[in-house]
């Protein structure tokens, strides 16, 4: 195969890198379910490994693919997002400071808000960039940042937001689940590790939950988030590493033909007399479009919102007369989801109680866009 800087990502997506499995040469990679590694006479491990709760050769494949779509050092598989997510927090020492998005994955915002408290770290919330360089007038450990942010698609400029952590000592984390490495690399934009919830459209099937960190460099801080994986055993199987190797090789057709969808279905419905709102940052119209423009390679995710005329009632009787959109929680698989988002996440939530999260698949987009109109007119009528 040639060498990898002559071929695009789809291509190394595609072929899983291109390596063949020795001695059979497999083209599709076989599932390793060995849990541990015989060592020599001598004590010493020929193989490299040990036990397979942080060193299974089922990893590898997704990990290397992944490290490489990133451009980074390494890369860790887990158990979940939340898990991934979860060892970046565990890898800070008690007295720590993080500073994160008051919009964000509502699951994870809720954890960071008790673990903070319990491990006697100060966590701080912003609105925007401005707000996030006011905070960060004060030193950090920790910046996060999800972009476009759940539910309701505000994009933070990653480079800025890299400046930002950088000068008060803080190391920048960017949840890119929704762009995906298809549209957007944060750490060539200065971020310093990557997070993925790898359930979503990494794997793409509805099929595996999963999550995977990726970092720029193998420090130690990335040497505690491992020791913090290991010792949790937050890791996945091998069977389940191997769906996830086997979604990551059509990740780029499913992520840009249900981007092109989600755009089609935006500008279908931007000015729709049922509606308030299209929350979608390839809309010119969406505050964040020309930072999303600027830092979104080839388009902008899959992900919108739409803010309904009426409120909480027709929002719900929206969601429930469509009939090819399935009413589900999650997001980035080949079937199109849609879900009312507030009362999902429930007390607290900041997510408008008139909003729909809709997760557009790889359907036929004329027939998604019937779908939602035709149950826009039925919530109208009943």
């Amino acid at each position: 195969m040639p060498h990898d800087d002559t071929l695009a990502p789809a291509t190394l997506a595609a072929q899983g890198l291109g390596a063949a499995t020795m001695p059979h040469r497999d083209i599709v990679p076989p599932i390793h379910m060995a849990s541990t590694f015989e060592r020599a006479e001598d004590g010493s491990l020929p193989g490299g490994r040990i036990y397979a709760r942080d060193a299974s050769p089922a990893y590898d494949p997704a990990e290397a693919l992944l490290c490489r779509l990133e451009g980074g050092a390494e890369a860790a598989l887990f158990a979940s997002g939340m898990a991934a997510a979860s060892a970046v927090l565990l890898a800070l020492r008690p007295g720590a400071r993080i500073v994160a998005p008051h919009d964000m994955y509502w699951s994870l915002r809720n954890w960071m808000i008790g673990f903070s408290t319990n491990w006697q770290i100060t966590l701080d919330f912003y609105a925007d960039a401005d707000e996030l360089a006011a905070l960060l007038q004060r030193p950090a450990d920790l910046v996060w940042a999800e972009t476009p942010a759940n539910p309701t698609w505000e994009i933070l400029d990653i480079a800025r937001a890299a400046a930002l952590a950088h000068a008060a000592g803080a190391r920048l984390v960017v949840d890119s689940t929704v762009p995906t490495p298809v549209f957007t690399r944060p750490l060539a934009l200065g971020a310093d590790i990557v997070m993925h919830s790898a359930t979503k459209y990494l794997n793409g099937h509805s099929d595996v939950v999963a999550g995977v960190l990726v970092t720029r460099a193998a420090d130690d801080f990335w040497t505690r988030i491992r020791t913090a994986r290991a010792a949790g055993g937050a890791v996945l199987g091998p069977f389940e590493a191997w769906l996830l190797n086997r979604g990551l090789r059509t990740l780029f057709p499913r992520v840009r033909t249900a981007a092109a969808s989600a755009l089609r279905i935006a500008q279908h419905f931007e000015h729709h007399p049922a509606l308030l709102a299209v929350l979608y940052p390839g809309l010119p119209s969406h505050p964040g479009h020309d930072i999303a423009r600027r830092q979104m390679e080839g388009g902008f995710g899959a992900m919108l919102s739409l803010r309904v005329r009426g409120g909480e009632a027709v929002a719900r009787r929206v969601a429930g007369a469509v009939r090819i959109f399935r009413r589900a929680t999650s997001l980035g698989s080949v079937e199109s989801l849609i879900e009312h988002r507030g009362p999902i996440e429930g007390p607290g939530t900041r997510c408008p109680l008139d909003l729909l999260r809709i997760s557009v698949g790889i359907e036929d987009c004329e027939d998604l866009i019937a779908d939602l109109d035709q149950a826009l007119s039925a919530a109208a009528t009943s």
